[in-house]
């Protein structure tokens, strides 16, 4: 049976899901993960406690309890529960406040709301993102910080979005198509931002896979034509000098990481 975990924040809980996720990654156990946001009154912790407490009795194990907690009278509801606690920010707070000699002035939502003073760029990337998807248009590519290129299926979509959501890039993407294989080349937007290019490469077995699930048995979603598309971009990459990664064995995160370390971009923390 797997441990219960639980996820638990005044705020939106995504910073103890993050620090627990990373924490219990470590572990070649499994986890039943639950995560509780925006527990702001005693009765909500009054309620989270009972559900920690009943997972208890149900299970004999004590859960494992991950909260990033603002709230004094909140947290001391959830440390009276049967779970084992794991305090994020008050691990971190103490320690720096003695090494700083400033005290912490804890506001809530102040991680991930609105009150960030970056939020309203963070939206921005990401309309950008969503507007300038899959070669949409080619008419904003001057206002891009990234131009993400590649075949059909190899990442483009989820690391552009990714790179908006959590970095605030202004990330474009633009497919090459079979119909591009015969002469394939640069569009004039794209050579012109040619410094802003970044290329995304894919081993053609895993693309093929890919394909299938959403065309199977096509020409698009032939392991022939997987080869070939995957051969002329990679050949394209490199006439052009454009720097590429293979995505294949990465996650989204890893590639957004990836393309951030490899071009110096500028990372918005939110």
């Amino acid at each position: 049976m797997a441990r219960k975990v639980f996820y638990i924040s005044d705020g939106t809980a995504i910073t103890a899901e993050v620090f627990g996720h990373a924490v219990l990654s470590q572990f070649p156990i499994e986890f039943e993960a639950i995560t509780i946001p925006f527990v702001e009154t005693n009765s909500k912790a009054e309620a989270v406690k009972k559900q920690i407490n009943d997972s208890f009795i149900t299970t004999g194990e004590r859960p494992l309890v991950f909260h990033s907690i603002v709230k004094p009278e909140i947290r001391e509801v959830i440390y009276s529960s049967e779970g084992l606690d794991y305090d994020f920010l008050n691990t971190f707070v103490a320690p720096l406040e003695q090494q700083l000699g400033v005290s912490a002035a804890p506001v809530l939502h102040r991680t991930h709301g609105k009150a960030n003073h970056s939020y309203e760029a963070r939206i921005d990337a990401i309309n950008f993102a969503m507007e300038n998807d899959d070669g949409q248009t080619l008419k904003h590519m001057d206002k891009a910080d990234i131009i993400l290129c590649g075949v059909s299926r190899c990442g483009k979509t989820p690391s552009s979005l990714y790179l908006s959501m959590q970095f605030g890039v202004k990330a474009a993407n633009y497919p090459f198509t079979e119909d591009d294989m015969d002469n394939l080349k640069l569009p004039e937007a794209l050579k012109r931002n040619k410094h802003k290019v970044f290329g995304l490469t894919i081993d053609p077995v895993r693309l093929q896979e890919i394909r299938q699930s959403r065309m199977e048995n096509s020409r698009y979603s032939s392991l022939r034509q997987c080869r070939l598309e995957v051969k002329e971009v990679e050949m394209l990459f490199k006439k052009e000098r454009i720097p590429y990664i293979d995505t294949t064995n990465h996650s989204v995160e890893e590639i957004a990481t990836k393309i951030l370390d490899m071009t110096g971009l500028e990372r918005h923390m939110f």
